[in-house]
């Protein structure tokens, strides 16, 4: 990997740079640019460009391929989009107990959008079922939960989602991991605004 940006990277492949776009849950697993990585791919071929779409897990990329595929007006870009604004799980999570609250606060997702995908997602044979037994399992903690929905209004008072999620952190680092997210969000505003 020559080149790593929160939204895409360069990977030389036998001397050869391609651009390939990533979403944000990927880019935070990167090893540092410089060192060999294994990234799974799609190609998404359009008549003005041809996209190569880069993932760091399986679960990402059949996650992308479902909404590409299964959601009508969901495009690479916005699947992008939903991968970077929720985990896998708390994407399944969501879709499964209907919460298109949750999924519209992804940035580019709007309510409409969020109930198509909870419609189209959970009429798939077998998807909805599968997610079911397993949410259970991977429902996030309070934590986590308290962590998304910082990050999320953080990335709604127009900061980026990468210096969101690293504010957020950092508070975890100094406050610990038991506080609610209205207390993460301002302590996070003051690591932000210093």
């Amino acid at each position: 990997m020559e080149e790593a940006l929160p939204t895409q990277i360069i990977v030389n492949v036998g001397g050869v740079g391609y651009q390939v776009l990533i979403p944000l849950s990927s880019y935070d697993r990167l090893p540092e640019p410089g060192t060999v990585v294994r990234i799974l791919t799609q190609l998404v071929i359009r008549e003005d460009e041809h996209l190569l779409i880069g993932f760091r897990t399986k679960a990402e990329r059949d996650l992308y391929r479902l909404l590409v595929h299964h959601v009508t007006g969901v495009g690479p870009k916005l699947a992008l989009a939903i991968l970077s604004g929720m985990s896998v799980d708390q994407f399944k999570v969501a879709v499964v107990a209907s919460d298109t609250a949750a999924i519209s606060k992804i940035s580019g997702v709007g309510k409409k959008t969020a109930e198509r995908v909870v419609l189209e997602l959970k009429d798939k044979l077998g998807v909805a079922a599968e997610w079911e037994a397993s949410s259970a399992a991977h429902a996030p903690t309070p934590a986590e939960t308290a962590i998304h929905d910082a990050v999320l209004a953080l990335i709604t008072l127009g900061y980026k989602q990468v210096e969101a999620h690293k504010a957020v952190k950092r508070v975890m680092d100094i406050e610990g991991s038991e506080i609610d997210s209205e207390t993460m969000v301002r302590h996070a505003l003051k690591i932000l605004t210093r």
